[in-house]
């Protein structure tokens, strides 16, 4: 699609009568590298470098995909992929199990958290040193088809022969739904795909038939994603004809999206966290709710992405997405931050809001909602309530969110998995809350992987994300959650709120 199809010129290169537009000197350029430079040279990467720097003069957010990566973005935005179910770990040159994913291929089969796999198909797996992408390779295939592994349970001191039925494994983006009080539902949503709206529906519906008559929503460091699920959850709290989003193209063309049918929660109080990371369909679902005055906005200025991208292909496996119209909020206002005259890093330096910059609104763009409510324009949301920031260092979080803590804690427990698997949720956490042993020894293990971060000043923070690890690895996901939501000072402010 960029590059066209090639001239066939004669070999003897002469001198072009006609003048040549943009795309032809494209074209021609290409030929002539191919068929006459002096070296033999790989004009796939240099037309991968071409599209990358026409699409450094538009946007931000136009941007060039390989055909490499598109799999893996497809798989992220399809919400699945086929694979066995196994969160693994390459622990000392073996692929080990941190965790089986719930009703997965893998449980099913018998697997459990700590086994080393060590044949799949009578291909050994261990002492390989294989990437994990070549171990995904090796473990991924057809729906429905069968996967023969070898494996040995530390526990028990024994191997193990399992028949494994390869099926569809979902990418959640409802990462938890719960009761955190008597009235309050609770739902962190972390992405829009393609499964996100109906995954939120049968979380929000659980939660309505537990009798909450409060909705803490979560989009906090949610980066969007798909709009049509953003819609289709503000639905969900939106009284039927009440405008959701609009979007405008280039040739000023209107479409507009309407709340339609009755929704499960369109009268209970609600409540939308965002924070600089939330962009994108999480600002379009925040925005809608503000400006119909239908709940309040807690947290920070969000994030300001507001354009619409389309996925083009270009023919080989690879694509572009690119910026065809702008997102605005019911009361008018554009979601999108200024980013022309800006350098890639002013742009998402900016993203990254430093801690200690105070954001306000901008008073020069004022908009008012059809209840009488003032909102402010000039990109982002801005919140009804702007929270405290999380004074946890950024760093640290990321970090403690990593594969990092995650290995740390598999490893631990795989010292004493026998003596873990014979305690409760509350003998674990007393154990922990005793052992500054844990603390120590992440210490060392950052240490000796070359890692050097303030964790002295941080250390309460690390011993929760701890905790918290230990308790997933263990138990589950919802008790993971459980306890990173006990010290959130956002949630906890809420709660407050009568």
């Amino acid at each position: 699609m960029l590059v066209g199809s090639l001239l066939d010129f004669p070999s003897k290169i002469t001198p072009f009568k006609s003048k040549a537009t943009s795309r032809d000197k494209i074209d021609r350029l290409i030929y002539f590298i191919e068929n006459e430079y002096v070296e033999d040279v790989d004009t796939d990467s240099i037309i991968e470098s071409t599209v990358n720097g026409i699409l450094t003069h538009l946007d931000p957010h136009s941007v060039y995909i390989g055909k490499d990566e598109f799999e893996y973005v497809e798989e992220s935005m399809r919400g699945n992929f086929v694979g066995i179910g196994i969160n693994f770990y390459m622990y000392k040159d073996t692929l080990t199990v941190i965790r089986t994913v719930e009703d997965g291929p893998s449980e099913k089969a018998g697997l459990k958290a700590g086994d080393r796999i060590l044949l799949a198909n009578n291909d050994t797996i261990y002492g390989k040193n294989y990437s994990s992408d070549t171990i995904i390779a090796k473990l991924r295939g057809e729906k429905k088809s069968k996967i023969n592994v070898e494996i040995f349970r530390k526990t028990e001191d024994k191997k193990y022969d399992f028949t494994i039925t390869r099926d569809i494994i979902p990418l959640k983006s409802v990462d938890i739904s719960l009761k955190i009080d008597q009235n309050t539902g609770y739902i962190k949503v972390n992405r829009f795909a393609e499964t996100t709206a109906k995954e939120f529906h049968k979380a929000l519906s659980e939660l309505v038939e537990k009798d909450i008559t409060r909705l803490i929503l979560d989009l906090r460091d949610n980066g969007g994603g798909y709009v049509e699920a953003a819609i289709a959850m503000a639905d969900e709290f939106l009284k039927q004809d009440e405008l959701i989003v609009v979007t405008k193209d280039r040739r000023g063309t209107e479409d507009k999206s309407f709340a339609t049918k009755k929704g499960l929660f369109e009268d209970g109080e609600l409540f939308v966290l965002i924070n600089e990371n939330s962009a994108s369909s999480s600002e379009i679902l925040a925005g809608a709710i503000q400006d119909n005055d239908r709940g309040t906005i807690v947290g920070q200025l969000s994030y300001g992405k507001g354009l619409v991208q389309r996925e083009m292909p270009l023919g080989d496996g690879s694509m572009i997405r690119l910026t065809v119209a702008q997102y605005y909020t019911p009361t008018g206002r554009s979601i999108q931050k200024p980013y022309k005259n800006l350098s890639e890093e002013e742009y998402y330096h900016d993203f990254l809001q430093e801690e200690e910059k105070e954001y306000k609104p901008n008073d020069s763009l004022k908009f008012v909602t059809k209840g009488g409510k003032t909102v402010y324009g000039g990109g982002g949301i801005y919140p009804d309530i702007l929270s405290k920031k999380n004074t946890e260092n950024q760093s640290i979080i990321f970090m403690m969110n990593s594969a990092l803590s995650s290995n740390f804690v598999f490893e631990m427990i795989d010292e004493k998995r026998a003596d873990f698997l014979k305690m409760t949720k509350s003998e674990v956490g007393n154990y922990l809350s005793e052992k500054e042993f844990y603390y120590n020894e992440f210490n060392k293990y950052l240490f000796e992987k070359g890692i050097y971060l303030p964790l002295n000043k941080n250390k309460s923070s690390i011993e929760k994300y701890l905790k918290a690890e230990f308790i997933r690895q263990l138990f589950s996901e919802e008790d993971y959650y459980k306890i990173l939501l006990e010290d959130d000072v956002v949630i906890k402010e809420i709660v407050k709120i009568n």
